[in-house]
């Protein structure tokens, strides 16, 4: 029966909606008297005036959030049947169910005031036209928003609260669990714990997350990894696990809130995760949770992670060494602009500072030879070494064996994984009831699976048991380890250690290098060592003239006096060097270089023929021109002929002929020939 002034025929003509809505799909499943009383509104409908045929239920948005009307079909079909006046009476248990939001909330009372719908909920009937009803209508869509925010404070309050304390429950990593009464141990399993140890073991050695996931691929070793249901699951070793257990610090025993913001994508226009610096986290407690590593050991790894990522802006980390040629790569900086300078290879090694470039368009800053650089920081370095005595061949050794005996370990623990479930799935296959194929036959699949997996593993762990470790270290090379402060630079120049490895060594002692050119043939290079102490040294590069050398008049000067003074051009080369000049594109001075000069100066010698004036008793091409009145390419041409018999003397550089009469008679009668044959060859044409 209708009780409310407010409804009209007109209203009753047309239909009564009924919007149902709960915000979460654990509501759906969980809060059944909500929606009883939600659905238990069509009988109020029917109360109001409406027969039953006249009512529609609209419960499409069920465990949808009312914060927001994106991915609500229902709320989008109720507008939609509102604005074509179909819906004489809109009933929800309450706004919160409509709305939770002003703007929302502010247009659909609108659009029923448009189409004179009336609003029901479990207080009243409101009329969208009427100033008492929207008044009421509006205070009741403001405490439904204020609501959803007074909710949302009070449940993030509790969660900074007790992420304050660590007590916070957070999604565990692989190898913690936590027990039923909330208490966090280490997983039960030996081998997932000490194949976690063997992860931070190995990166302490490769020094990168690429070189740690490439040792685990070659040793045919596996990660554990939690699948959507919490179990275990053995998988390939990949970039993003290794990665992901270096910079979980859980494992260190702390628990971390407040790592990630998100925020939506600028492309995409999703939600996406940022991962935040350690010094912006929210929460960080530690020594909550049992630890895998220390505090300590986990700064230390996330600094060499930091230091392993290359970014060329300024004053930014350095790199992981790899096997380029330059030594300097990474911890080069511009001495003009501050910047990190990068490397090219083509035309020669060079350190290249173009990031002025980059962000204006200008011309590079600086472009400097990077084989003089290195040489000369090696050379400091090793000064800097000779001092200390370290002998590592037992660390080496030890290293080497420790290496041995945790791949075979993890094998060992493999192989006691794959029996453990063989035997389970044996024991599965032989309690099935044969009849049921459908069965028996996966069960025995699972079996024959089982079986292959653990014969591989056993192959692999018998042939490592066989194989001692590989140490790779020759004995010169091992005498040499004895001594290294000593005898280093023989070390470095044998084929035992790579260019990573050399990196490494470098910048165990120097933290930066910035070069300076101070002229076309010299550059400053200061060293920074680890403590802030520095090194300046003024390092000599090659040029493409000798008029770029900043010494060059005064080696004219030089060359000119002592070629003047009879000096040999070795003997000028030699003193040149002593005195600490350089040729263009050498370390010493060339005797070209001097040989130029002084040709430049129009001091010659008789050196400087290409071959001697005068031999006694031969005749050069030029002589023997000259007695049979010809000119030289008459002979030369005679020679490639064949007609004339020559060889080049070794000693002369040059044909020789003999100086006799017989030799010249033959000569005139070969001249006499070819002119015969020329007239005759000239009568006929006339003719």
């Amino acid at each position: 029966m209708n009780t409310s002034d407010m409804i009209q025929p007109r209203h009753l003509q047309r239909r009564a909606v009924i919007y149902i809505r709960q915000s979460s799909p654990n509501q759906v499943v969980t809060n059944l008297e909500s929606q009883r009383m939600q659905y238990a509104l069509r009988e109020r409908a029917v109360a109001l005036g409406w027969h039953q045929q006249d009512v529609k239920i609209i419960d499409a948005d069920l465990g949808r959030s009312g914060a927001t009307t994106e991915g609500r079909a229902g709320f989008q079909d109720l507008v939609a049947q509102i604005a074509l006046g179909e819906v004489g009476i809109l009933l929800a248990f309450d706004a919160t169910r409509l709305a939770r939001n002003c703007s929302h909330w502010y247009q659909l009372l609108d659009l029923c005031g448009r189409t004179d719908c009336l609003i029901a909920d479990r207080d009243g009937v409101y009329d969208p036209t009427s100033i008492n009803g929207r008044l009421l209508l509006g205070l009741k869509g403001q405490i439904s928003e204020l609501e959803l925010h007074t909710i949302r404070a009070r449940l993030t309050a509790g969660i900074l609260s007790k992420a304050s304390r660590g007590d916070l429950e957070l999604t565990l990593p692989t190898g913690l669990e936590r027990l039923e009464a909330g208490v966090v141990v280490k997983h039960p399993s030996i081998e997932v714990q000490q194949r976690l140890d063997l992860v931070y073991t190995t990166f302490f050695q490769q020094k990168s997350v690429s070189q740690t996931v490439r040792w685990f691929t070659q040793n045919d070793l596996l990660l554990p990894r939690r699948d959507r249901f919490g179990e275990i699951q053995w998988k390939p070793t990949t970039t993003a696990s290794v990665a992901g257990i270096l910079h979980n610090p859980a494992y260190a025993g702390a628990v971390a809130y407040g790592r990630t913001r998100w925020k939506k994508s600028e492309n995409t226009g999703r939600l996406q995760g940022v991962s935040l610096p350690q010094d912006q986290w929210r929460y960080c407690v530690r020594d909550k949770l049992p630890a895998y590593i220390t505090w300590e050991t986990f700064e230390r790894i996330q600094a060499m992670l930091r230091d392993n990522y290359s970014e060329y802006s300024r004053n930014k980390t350095r790199g992981v060494p790899r096997e380029g040629k330059a030594l300097l790569h990474g911890i080069t900086y511009c001495g003009e602009c501050g910047h990190k300078m990068t490397v090219q290879y083509k035309g020669g090694t060079q350190y290249l500072c173009n990031q002025i470039r980059q962000q204006s368009g200008a011309s590079v800053c600086q472009r400097i030879g990077g084989d003089a650089i290195d040489n000369r920081v090696v050379t400091l370095f090793f000064e800097a070494l000779s001092a200390a005595e370290i002998d590592v061949t037992a660390q080496a050794l030890k290293t080497a064996d420790t290496e041995h005996t945790d791949v075979v370990s993890a094998h060992r623990q493999q192989v006691q994984r794959l029996r453990y479930q063989t035997q389970l799935a044996e024991r599965q296959f032989m309690k099935s009831d044969p009849d049921n194929r459908l069965v028996t036959g996966e069960l025995e699949r699972r079996w024959e699976d089982c079986l292959r997996e653990l014969k591989s593993a056993e192959e692999q762990l018998e042939k490592d048991q066989r194989q001692s470790p590989v140490h790779a270290i020759p004995a010169n090379v091992l005498e040499l380890l004895k001594d290294v402060g000593a005898k280093l630079p023989e070390l470095w120049d044998s084929d035992f250690l790579k260019t990573s490895q050399k990196k490494s060594l470098l910048r165990s002692l120097i933290d930066k290098v910035v070069i300076h050119r101070l002229a076309p043939d010299q550059v400053q290079a200061r060293v920074v060592w680890r403590g802030g102490a520095t090194t300046t040294a003024i390092v000599a590069v090659t040029v493409g003239s000798f008029a770029s050398l900043s010494t060059a008049k005064e080696m004219e000067e030089i060359i000119e006096q002592m070629s003047r003074e009879g000096h040999s051009d070795e003997t000028i080369a030699k003193h040149l060097t002593t005195q600490g000049h350089r040729s263009p594109m050498a370390d010493t001075v060339l005797c070209s270089t001097v040989r130029a000069v002084r040709l430049q100066k129009r001091i010659l010698r008789r050196t400087d023929q290409s071959h001697p004036r005068r031999v006694p008793g031969f005749l050069t091409i030029p002589q023997l021109a000259e007695k049979l009145g010809v000119s030289r390419s008459w002979i030369h041409d005679r020679i490639r002929r064949g007609t004339i018999t020559a060889k080049k003397d070794a000693k002369a550089k040059c044909c020789l002929f003999p100086d006799t009469p017989e030799l010249l008679t033959q000569m005139k009668a070969v001249l006499q020939d070819f002119q015969r044959k020329l007239g005759c060859r000239g009568g006929h044409q006339d003719e």
